[in-house]
């Protein structure tokens, strides 16, 4: 299975929908996380576009003023869904593989930018994940770096990333290691600062059932955040037997 999440910062313009639907259709996706996209509602034609006219489910929250708003789906194809849930800064989704019936939990983040709402998104983030028994995997913008190697200068505070690690710590997470780029967002000041503030997170149960998990940065042209594409390892579609007769 493919997944491709990105902090668009938008969805206002030809090109972003022309890159969502090639990415799509180029990579097979089967699951698709946009954040920040600042739109109240979506068409059909314009979800069936991001998915390359597949058959996807679809749900997102609203932006909270000029700012904000998740869309997550996933390919009807592939997973089952049971249930959906949403708070202020995430949306999940417990699905059910279909070709052999492993129940997981998916989880789309848009963390606090704003510093006042860094701690109610933190204890978000615990409360709707310590209470799932089911492997669990998080992907998103996370608004917050996890270290100072994690930043282009030295304008570091240590608070955030410590209760955010602790919050990781505490609910058995790992980082699933990105490759092709080491920051995943920049600013357009002269002198740009980097950060790497997107990323995936999952419970050893879930990295036990994909081992062979990778994630890569792709191209960051249309947006000040870099799309990341997550690959399982593992076909979504099984291949036809060839019978002889």
């Amino acid at each position: 299975m493919r997944e491709m999440f990105w902090n668009s910062r938008g969805l206002g313009d030809l090109a972003k929908f022309r890159f969502l639907s090639d990415t799509s259709k180029e990579q097979k996706l089967d699951f698709i996380t946009l954040l920040e996209t600042g739109k109240n509602d979506f068409s059909n034609s314009c979800l069936k576009n991001f998915c390359g006219g597949r058959d996807f489910f679809w749900h997102w929250t609203r932006p909270k003023g000029r700012s904000g708003g998740i869309l997550l789906g996933i390919n009807e194809e592939v997973l089952d869904i049971s249930s959906v849930d949403k708070g202020d800064f995430y949306v999940k989704f417990h699905v059910k593989n279909k070709d052999d019936g492993f129940q997981w939990i998916l989880v789309a983040i848009y963390g606090a930018a704003q510093e006042d709402y860094k701690e109610a998104f933190l204890v978000e983030l615990d409360n709707s994940c310590n209470k799932e028994a089911l492997p669990i995997l998080l992907c998103g913008d996370f608004n917050i770096i996890r270290n100072p190697t994690e930043k282009n200068n030295d304008n570091y505070s240590e608070k955030w990333p410590f209760l955010f690690n602790a919050v990781i710590d505490s609910l058995d997470l790992r980082e699933l290691e990105l490759t092709g780029r080491k920051f995943t967002w920049a600013n357009s000041s002269s002198k740009p600062t980097f950060e790497k503030l997107d990323r995936i997170l999952m419970s050893t149960k879930w990295e036990q059932k994909y081992p062979l998990s990778t994630a890569r940065a792709l191209s960051r042209e249309l947006s000040d955040h870099t799309p990341l594409l997550l690959d399982t390892g593992v076909n979504s579609l099984k291949q036809p037997l060839f019978k002889f007769e």
